[in-house]
């Protein structure tokens, strides 16, 4: 599995970022997908994450302001970033993990690559 992230940028404290991933490849199933963060000189945490069922968790830190989506379909998750603070800015990773029919293994993740979110007025 490929995942291609988008939408990082530059915006200014209060503002909204769109965050967008998409996963291709052939003979898998996702069962999570999720989105975490790094931000310099600190560990990767989760941001928030969504199963293929609809459910989804948040960090404290972005309850109420972040909102992560998905479209099974497209293998697709977005995350609505509203109410950014300077706390925000870090490198996004989008997450998933999946099973793979061809190799016969659950529980495999894969990475997207890091898109930044940069928030400063």
């Amino acid at each position: 599995v490929q995942l291609q992230a988008s939408g990082g940028g530059l915006v200014q404290p209060g503002e909204s970022l769109r965050l967008s991933c998409a996963a291709s490849g052939s003979a898998f199933s996702i069962d999570v997908m999720g989105w975490y963060r790094q931000a310099r000189g600190e560990q990767r945490e989760l941001v928030a994450s969504i199963t293929a069922g609809g459910s989804a968790d948040y960090a404290d830190s972005v309850k109420g302001r972040f909102t992560i989506s998905k479209d099974n379909a497209k293998n697709t998750i977005s995350l609505q970033m509203d109410s950014l603070n300077p706390e925000d800015t870090a490198l996004y990773y989008c997450n998933a993990r999946y099973r793979d029919y061809i190799l016969g293994r659950n529980n495999v993740d894969a990475w997207g690559q890091g898109t930044l979110v940069t928030v400063s007025s």
